[in-house]
């Protein structure tokens, strides 16, 4: 891929070669070759910016691809897990036990289904895969029923929103200090509407620290979405955005 980047620059710095030849030597046969080597030079850092716009977009489907088989092998060991207890329950007459564990898979997979939904692709494909990645934060994402984001937001606004939550959450899981040894911080995005706007809040165990929120709100500037700081001990941030395609 470096190397496609370079040719153009390689071929522009080339015409130096025609453009010294024609002060040498002035005439028509050095106009020519100028002009040819100038289409030739033309041609090729098309050519090499076309074959880097290519192996650019191999790499991040590449990246995609790697992400999702991931995310397909994270759910599939969750199932198993899942799967394995519940059959132990069973085998030992814990009906009890098992009625839970029949319960908190329910839960998960309605969880996973109100993600899918959500409408905005990149945001979707962010909290699946940032679910699957192990991550020591347990994100959860509540949305309010019939919710459609994409029927409420631009595709433009809903790369702002992804990009907004993203940095929340990760701010989130690396600020506020460490988590004690072998505690899981815990997370939760709730999605709904409210007067006309989207609201996402993120609900944890810490508040931003101002140098954070003046980051958050550098990143936003000129785009729809505002941060907002709620009193509540239990809410980490908000995010407002006015609906409307």
């Amino acid at each position: 891929m470096k190397s496609w980047k370079r040719v153009p620059w390689i071929a522009a710095c080339s015409l130096v070669i025609p453009l010294v030849f024609v002060m040498l030597y002035p005439g028509i046969f050095a106009s020519v070759m100028c002009a040819l080597w100038s289409v030739a030079v033309m041609f090729i850092s098309g050519y090499a910016m076309k074959k880097h716009a290519e192996a650019e977009r191999r790499t991040i489907i590449q990246s995609m691809e790697k992400t999702a088989i991931a995310s397909l092998n994270h759910h599939r060991h969750d199932w198993m897990n899942d799967l394995q207890v519940l059959y132990g329950y069973l085998r030992l007459g814990k009906l009890d036990k098992s009625l839970q564990c029949v319960e908190r898979i329910k839960e998960r997979v309605t969880e996973e289904s109100q993600i899918s939904k959500l409408g905005i692709p990149s945001l979707v494909f962010y909290l699946q895969s940032f679910r699957a990645s192990g991550a020591a934060l347990e994100l959860h994402v509540e949305v309010e029923e019939e919710l459609q984001l994409s029927a409420l937001v631009s595709p433009e606004d809903g790369e702002s929103l992804t990009g907004a939550i993203a940095d929340a959450i990760r701010a989130y899981q690396y600020g506020g200090g460490r988590s004690s040894w072998g505690e899981v911080r815990k997370l939760t995005l709730n999605f709904g509407q409210d007067h006309g706007d989207l609201v996402v809040r993120l609900d944890g165990d810490q508040t931003p620290d101002p140098e954070t929120l003046q980051q958050l709100a550098a990143v936003l500037k000129g785009k729809k979405v505002r941060t907002e700081q709620l009193p509540s001990g239990d809410t980490f941030i908000q995010f407002r955005m006015p609906c409307g395609i």
